[in-house]
């Protein structure tokens, strides 16, 4: 097992750019890893299980991965997990996962798949990205048969001590023989996309290691070719919070879910001791200008934020929806109007004649810029909330018509940079 930190220089151009951009946390065989870049030979993938309608920028770092492979001449595979999404994957949780409907699962299935099509090329070129999906042969699995052919070559002591099991139990929290067979599962997709698809490589966060480790000791006791793994880190920021996580939850990528102008304030909004790592990540910005961005000091550092938001959203949600957040937020906080593009929650007028509460309307239910009505209550004691720019005293107050402003709308602002305009309709 190779470490990012080992006296290792790669040749070929996929692990050059991974290891320059600091992606690789953890390799099977770095040397191994790197002839098979060189040779033109690694098909790789990265799983996605469909646990929710969409991905967040906790993936972004395997997506981007994923690109770089297939922008050195390596072959993706994404691969959907509507059969491991049935188990659940106990890595990294304290509790077990909510089990979905095999209607729910196929409908977050639907909702993630778009993602990829901003990073990567599915068809046009002759390492074209995969997308299959492991419920074709994991509903098809005799159990007998799996326990025989797949079951045996997995030993119970070495399952009790992958991280994603041991910590469960070492906390005295259930986990479910469901979960416990997760691993098992994702083993042998590996085994199975090899077979298929001729796939060397799984790629992921680090909390999979464990997994991917046990799917490359599958295929060596199967029979399969050489297999690899390669892990990106698990990111947090300079202060120590988990990425991708804010006061009003996860930061989806789908623009149903979280308007382009959050998605460009979230990434506006980073540390200044995370910009130049966040650009070599999560842009497609040269070296050698990120290098140049990261050297900026002072009142400039927001001008490299700025850059970082523009990038950012520009390859997740196109270039015309970053240049429209861009434009909203500087009207918003240098003209100080109202930018009409701002994320628009629509009410009912018979909602606002009866009076619609501020703890429900900066809520979950309505404007989503605070998790909880607890949490807007703690906002509304420090003076974080404001409607129309003025700031909330009153938890019990309501909104009602006459609040709006001459453009017809109320305005509702969480701090200085997240917005919501309410409008009727």
């Amino acid at each position: 097992m190779s470490t990012a930190s080992d006296a290792f220089i790669p040749k070929s151009d996929f692990l050059r750019v991974l290891t320059e951009r600091g992606f690789i946390h953890q390799g099977s065989d770095l040397a191994g890893i790197d002839a098979a870049a060189l040779e033109g030979r690694l098909t790789t993938y990265v799983g996605y299980d469909c646990t929710a309608a969409s991905l967040h920028v906790g993936h972004l770092l395997s997506i981007m991965m994923l690109h770089w492979l297939q922008a050195t001449g390596g072959t993706p595979i994404t691969l959907m997990g509507g059969g491991t999404t049935r188990v659940g994957d106990p890595s990294g949780r304290d509790e077990s996962r909510k089990i979905l409907t095999l209607e729910q699962i196929e409908e977050n299935k639907l909702g993630i798949q778009k993602t990829f099509a901003r990073f990567l090329k599915f068809e046009g070129v002759g390492n074209a990205a995969t997308m299959v999906d492991n419920a074709e042969w994991l509903t098809k699995l005799n159990y007998i048969e799996m326990l025989r052919d797949i079951g045996r070559h997995f030993s119970v002591n070495r399952m009790m001590s992958m991280d994603s099991v041991r910590m469960r139990l070492e906390r005295d929290q259930e986990l479910s023989f469901l979960e416990f067979n997760y691993m098992i599962l994702q083993s042998y997709d590996f085994v199975e996309l090899n077979r298929r698809y001729g796939c060397t490589m799984q790629m992921g966060g680090s909390d999979q290691w464990g997994n991917i480790v046990n799917g490359i000791d599958l295929g060596r006791r199967m029979g399969t070719p050489q297999l690899y793994g390669l892990t990106c880190p698990l990111l947090t920021t300079a202060s120590g919070a988990k990425m991708g996580k804010t006061a009003a939850g996860a930061v989806w990528l789908d623009a149903g879910m979280l308007s382009p102008y959050d998605y460009w304030q979230f990434w506006r909004n980073t540390e200044d001791a995370d910009i130049g790592r966040f650009l070599k990540l999560f842009t497609l910005l040269p070296m050698d200008e990120i290098a140049r961005l990261s050297a900026l000091q002072g009142a400039e550092i927001n001008e490299a934020k700025k850059v970082l938001a523009n990038e950012a959203t520009a390859l997740m949600h196109g270039r015309e929806a970053a240049d429209n957040a861009a434009e909203t937020a500087r009207k918003t906080f240098v003209e100080g109007s109202v930018a009409q593009d701002l994320p628009t929650v629509l009410v009912s007028a018979a909602l606002l004649d009866a009076g619609l509460g501020v703890l429900s309307a900066f809520g979950p239910e309505y404007a989503k810029l605070v998790p909880s009505t607890s949490e807007a209550r703690r906002q509304i004691k420090g003076g974080g909330l404001k409607v129309n720019d003025v700031a909330l005293t009153d938890e019990r107050a309501v909104l009602r018509s006459s609040d709006m402003t001459a453009d017809g709308v109320i305005k509702l602002s969480f701090g200085r940079k997240k917005h919501v305009l309410l409008k009727v309709g």
